[in-house]
């Protein structure tokens, strides 16, 4: 099966959205434990390409179709003297992860942001997600602190790592 990696379209915001609730169900790699509404997806999402943030989709090409498999996106900071700050978001279904899609759909996006003249982009990581700590590092990303107890699900605490890059 073919991977491309490609800019969104408010036409792969519905499939963006179910690879983002596949995501969500897991309950361990995101804030959210389900996909918000599919109206509050295409506002947000779509919000994001008009204003032209960077936002690519990994899309598995098959025979008949294709589907959404990965998304990242980097919104700016709304503040003024933050302007140059962007905040990074991203998954990948599990039936696509190891492959390297990750790191192609990553890298994607953080050539989008340069060409936007960004110069920092953040993100938090939760403890246990090991490997998406790799593919942060592998792409220049450094740990710059630890946001203790952020985050508390089913009673159980877990820190996070706030991580960025600088270009």
């Amino acid at each position: 099966m073919a991977i491309e990696i490609r800019p969104a379209r408010v036409a792969d915001i519905e499939g963006a959205r179910a690879c983002l609730d596949v995501v969500a169900r897991e309950r361990r790699y995101l804030a959210m434990l389900e996909a918000p509404p599919l109206a509050s997806s295409e506002a947000w999402w779509g919000n994001v390409i008009e204003q032209g943030w960077p936002f690519e989709i990994a899309v598995e090409v098959v025979t008949g179709g294709a589907r959404v498999v990965g998304w990242c996106d980097i919104t700016p900071e709304r503040h003024p003297v933050h302007s140059h700050v962007g905040l990074l978001a991203m998954g990948l279904h599990p039936d696509s992860r190891g492959r390297g899609i990750g790191k192609r759909l990553l890298s994607a996006t953080l050539d989008d942001a340069r060409r936007l003249g960004l110069e920092r982009i953040e993100l938090n990581v939760y403890q246990s997600n090991a490997h998406a700590r790799r593919l942060y590092e592998s792409l220049g990303f450094v740990s710059e602190g630890v946001r203790r107890r952020h985050r508390k699900l089913d009673g159980a605490y877990e820190d996070s790592i706030l991580m960025a890059l600088l270009f």
